[in-house]
């Protein structure tokens, strides 16, 4: 005799049939639970992040012009961090490659090059200097953050202990041919970079220079949110004067402490902050933050998609928030590449046509952007 119980027959006497019978319930039961794990596990690994903010009050779409007009150059290196200096030039970093043609013939972990022209017709310039870096991946320092103020350039960067980890700051007063190294560094974090404003640092919001950094010290790793600190743009060179973002009072006015333990963060999503760049938008009024979408836990590198993935692009009034969100993408239709950059010099004058200068497949890539504003519609 048997009776039914939670799906299963159970035993109410002896009998070798029915001892078979529970056997196979055993085993169907034990398929059914292996099932349901391998596809929890799947979707763990494939879990994507989801955008965290609401949609932009500003930008109501981001139209990208199509990927047969993507220009490409500098085949073979990546990161490539931005700014507009007072020669009117562009000067920028790369990692693990050879430049622009005619190519290094030593592979570096960080080279500087020179950029002028148009978005559509640009020349790259390679700048050796005492300064370059070799090494591959973690071993060697990369460049996450460059800017020009008054003429200087200042450099933040990563995998200063060459284990992946941590940020030095580096300084030019002659165009990337020669560098000072700050003998201190940031060992909290490991991704930080300046934001960036328009000519040689023109229209900044203040007299303080601000950078930012997902919440960690490796570069490759993802933490829940960023932070902002920022130094007086005269005092940059000497860690004393940095600060960090605490929060934000009851009228949206930040407060700073001096205290890193004090921090706080300006922008959450768990699981899925790590390289990115700000750079403010003065025709729209907004901060514009290209943010990479890590690649999904199991990864070899996080912080690889070069080849295939996605970013988003987040919109705000101060660089400490609120943040909302004009674009985003688990799956762009190229590869965006570990860091994407929109360079004030390449904006239009109404702020509707912009470029990123992202890493995608493993070179300078450049592709239009044309945004649809709220007020349009």
């Amino acid at each position: 005799m048997r009776s039914r119980q939670f799906g299963l027959w159970i035993l109410a006497g002896p009998g070798a049939g029915d001892q078979s019978l529970l056997r196979r319930a055993w085993c169907a039961r034990a398929v059914v639970i292996l099932s349901v794990l391998v596809i929890l596990s799947v979707f763990s690994a494939t879990a994507t992040c989801g955008p965290p903010y609401p949609p932009s009050t500003v930008i109501r779409k981001m139209i990208w012009a199509p990927a047969n007009t993507i220009i490409r150059k500098a085949a073979g290196g990546d990161n490539w961090p931005i700014t507009w200096a007072d020669d009117d030039a562009i000067y920028t970093t790369w990692g693990d490659g050879w430049g622009f043609e005619p190519k290094v013939p030593k592979k570096l972990s960080l080279g500087f090059a020179r950029i002028v022209g148009t978005p559509g017709d640009f020349v790259g310039t390679n700048i050796r200097s005492p300064a370059e870096q070799s090494g591959g991946g973690r071993s060697g320092r990369k460049g996450w953050g460059i800017i020009s103020i008054d003429g200087m350039l200042y450099l933040l960067m990563g995998h200063a202990d060459r284990q992946g980890g941590q940020t030095q700051l580096a300084w030019s007063g002659d165009y990337a041919r020669t560098w000072t190294f700050a003998n201190w560094r940031f060992p909290q974090f490991g991704l930080v970079g300046f934001v960036n404003y328009g000519k040689d640092y023109e229209g900044a919001r203040d007299n303080y220079v601000y950078a930012y950094s997902h919440d960690g010290p490796l570069a490759d790793t993802p933490a829940d949110r960023f932070i902002i600190m920022r130094v007086p743009k005269d005092r940059i060179t000497e860690q004393g004067f940095w600060e960090f973002f605490e929060r934000a009072d009851q009228a949206g006015n930040a407060v700073w402490s001096r205290d890193f333990k004090r921090r706080g963060g300006v922008f959450s999503h768990a699981d899925c902050c790590l390289r990115s760049a700000i750079t403010y938008s003065a025709p729209l009024r907004r901060y514009l933050w290209w943010q990479q979408i890590p690649a999904p836990k199991g990864s070899a590198d996080r912080g690889d998609t070069r080849f295939e993935g996605g970013f988003a692009v987040y919109d705000a009034p101060q660089p400490w928030g609120p943040w909302s969100t004009a674009f985003y993408t688990e799956a762009w239709d190229v590869g965006p590449g570990e860091h994407g950059d929109f360079p004030a010099k390449w904006m239009s004058a109404d702020g509707r046509e912009l470029y990123l200068v992202f890493s995608g497949d493993d070179s300078f890539s450049v592709r239009r952007a044309t945004l649809v504003l709220t007020r349009e519609e």
